[in-house]
């Protein structure tokens, strides 16, 4: 639906709008020639009313600034547009949840995470950048993305009933997307994913795809079910999200440019970092979701310890982590960019006590302790934002 719309009558057709005011309320009658427009207008009137496009005091004023009159006609067209194509609103529907299924935080990760390694590399290697490699790197994030939506997929296939509790906005959970699209979508997702590493990554890298699309699979599918167990599903997603997509990517990207694999100091500590960043997402992402564990005896630390004590933990890994990075670029100054490495750390660092200490005042409500786990996947998006310039 195009923003700027037209709005045209026949000539036979024709309206009225008359204004009744008094001090406290107006009135807006709309006389159309047809009942069709009759519908039209009903709920025109309602959106104009509700919106307060025009302003009552003790009399009715129009206003001065013409501009809203098309916002008003816009708005009546979506209207009519929405009531009259289910066909459209069902493809937008099925768009939203499909969106929602990806689970849009993991796809950001995902996507920070691989072109902040690639652009290392090329960093490192300016004259070896060519454009023809553009279409290969492209080809190489979406199987990522593939890949990382088939994980978040098929555990929603598997975890509907304590998403129901803790998570009752996802699509499946919450009635907006069938199991059987969820199936079909997360064979897509592999099939796809498999066959555009092979293509164009060659059989090692093609083998460690798989070991993710397999540790995912593991994770949540029965008889395994890994994630009942708090140490080997923590162990799993850091291994996933923190060394094989770093160390993947990375070795991908070399490869790519006609180079051997070899660490530098930058990417031995991207992943390190991110490895026990994703075992912190892995211990912290249980937080939110005690209530429906419990119920379902799912076993993790923030069940068996406690949130107030799973946060702290959490918390005091992830300092560490930036105590780590601080010390590093002190003590290997020649690796590091110090005056941009100390800094950026010490001020994520700051800002992750402050939001824990928010936390202990909110005294670890839902929505805080919500809060306070979007907050540590934005300290995650932060590092890999940095990482090519340190």
């Amino acid at each position: 639906m195009s923003l700027s719309m037209e709005l045209a009558f026949s000539p036979s057709s024709s309206f009225r709008i008359s204004a009744i005011t008094s001090q406290r309320q107006s009135k807006i009658t709309i006389k159309p020639t047809s009942k069709s427009l009759s519908d039209s207008f009903s709920k025109c009137s309602q959106i104009l009313t509700s919106s307060r496009l025009y302003t009552y005091k003790n009399h009715l004023n129009f206003p001065q600034n013409r501009s809203s009159r098309p916002n008003s006609i816009w708005a009546c067209s979506k209207v009519g547009a929405a009531g009259s194509d289910p066909i459209l609103k069902k493809i937008s529907d099925f768009k939203d949840a499909c969106w929602r299924f990806l689970r849009p935080h993991t796809i950001r990760g995902t996507a920070l995470g691989s072109t902040a390694l690639v652009a290392r590399a090329l960093l490192e290697n300016p004259n070896l950048i060519k454009w023809s490699l553009l279409l290969k790197a492209f080809s190489g994030l979406f199987a990522l993305i593939c890949g990382n939506g088939y994980i978040v997929g098929i555990n929603q296939i598997y975890d509907i009933g304590i998403d129901k509790v803790n998570k009752p906005y996802l699509p499946i959970a919450a009635g907006d997307l069938s199991v059987q699209s969820a199936w079909l979508l997360v064979i897509f997702f592999a099939v796809t994913g498999i066959l555009m590493v092979g293509l164009n990554f060659g059989p090692f890298i093609t083998a460690l795809y798989c070991l993710g699309l397999f540790l995912g699979t593991i994770y949540s599918v029965p008889p395994f079910r890994m994630k009942r167990f708090a140490v080997v599903a923590f162990l799993i997603i850091a291994t996933v999200r923190g060394f094989l997509l770093n160390f993947g990517v990375y070795h991908a990207t070399r490869a790519a440019l006609g180079l051997p694999f070899e660490w530098s100091s930058p990417v031995a500590f991207i992943t390190t970092f991110v490895t026990l960043f994703a075992l912190v997402i892995a211990i912290t992402k249980d937080l939110p979701d005690v209530e429906g564990d419990r119920k379902y005896k799912i076993s993790t630390l923030a069940t068996n310890l406690g949130v107030r004590n799973i946060a702290f933990l959490g918390t005091g890994l992830l300092l560490l982590n930036y105590i780590g990075a601080v010390c590093a670029a002190i003590y290997m100054p020649q690796a590091f960019r110090r005056n941009l490495m100390i800094p950026a750390h010490t001020i994520l660092a700051a800002c992750l006590i402050f939001q824990a200490w928010v936390l202990e005042r909110a005294n670890y409500t839902k929505e805080a302790i919500a809060a306070f786990y979007r907050f540590i996947w934005n300290l995650f998006y932060a590092e890999y934002i940095i990482f090519p310039f340190v």
